[in-house]
């Protein structure tokens, strides 16, 4: 092994046995940045960082900028890998569980994001992005938290939207009582901390100037994971809904989820505004 000078600052070596070369930085092989770094960049994306924040963090923190479309990159490729790694573990929720639903401008028109919460560990079971608040589209969010938590809710507290009445027996059956009040906004002022509200705000941030459904329910996801995974609460015991919720995880952040062999997932191309659409290949992320 020898020096083989170096770029951006970063030393590079030579092996004359297998004939490559390598960068002294932390990174893994086939990539460029270390997984430490990675995980910075889409922590503060689910944070509500803009792009350009993060190029400036980076910057700062380690004297490497990436660029948009590689940030982009990384957190679509990442939030879907933890997703897959993720997705087995049932949380042990209770049996009360709190709905919502609030509107967003995707590429110019109004989108609905639904939301279910189980009121106990605060543990996202449900976030859908859908064009309409129809019967049909509260019967498909409850499904989704359905299979979440492998169970009905005894009770589930929602806003006065009438979708929610014969949408909820649909999903649950006539066991579960349906109440009908504030929804999650109410339980948050009431019960929730502060904490939540601003963690909802930031959510708002990440999904602004997407371009379409598919986009924003990618990134929704990731952020769902985000917030259940890595993000402790201070009412939960400085736990996260995760942890409270017996779904533990060997991931403690996004760190941990970007030092896995990124070939066993194959991102499919999502469209985001300013950037033209790419059909990359696993072998080209990890920049």
């Amino acid at each position: 092994m020898v020096k083989y000078g170096s770029y951006k600052g970063v030393q590079r070596y030579w092996c004359k046995t297998c004939r490559r070369k390598f960068a002294d930085n932390d990174a893994l092989p086939g990539r460029r940045v270390p997984p430490e770094q990675v995980g910075a960049a889409v922590s503060m994306f689910y944070k509500g960082l803009s792009y350009q924040d993060i190029r400036q963090q980076m910057g700062q923190q380690y004297g490497f900028s990436p660029s948009k479309s590689t940030v982009y990159e990384w957190v679509t490729l990442y939030s879907r890998l933890a997703g897959r790694e993720l997705s087995s573990d049932k949380p042990k929720v209770g049996d009360t569980w709190v709905a919502d639903e609030l509107v967003l401008k995707i590429d110019g028109e109004n989108v609905w994001v639904w939301d279910v919460m189980d009121a106990d560990t605060r543990y996202f079971l449900a976030s859908y992005v859908s064009p309409t608040r129809t019967l049909r589209d509260a019967q498909i969010v409850m499904g989704r938290a359905y299979r979440t938590a492998g169970k009905a809710p005894q009770v589930i507290v929602t806003d006065r939207l009438r979708s929610y009445i014969d949408g909820i027996e649909r999903a649950f059956g006539a066991h579960t009582k349906h109440v009908q009040s504030g929804g999650i906004r109410a339980e948050v002022n009431n019960n929730l901390s502060e904490r939540l509200q601003g963690t909802i705000r930031e959510r708002t941030k990440v999904m602004r100037g997407l371009q379409n459904r598919e986009t924003a329910q990618a990134f929704l996801d990731g952020w769902v994971l985000d917030y259940n995974n890595f993000r402790p609460h201070e009412s939960l015991g400085n736990k996260t809904p995760a942890e409270v919720a017996g779904a533990l995880s060997p991931y403690r952040h996004w760190g941990d989820v970007a030092q896995l062999q990124d070939k066993r997932l194959t991102p499919r191309p999502i469209r985001a505004r300013g950037l033209r659409d790419r059909a990359f290949r696993v072998k080209r992320i990890g920049l």
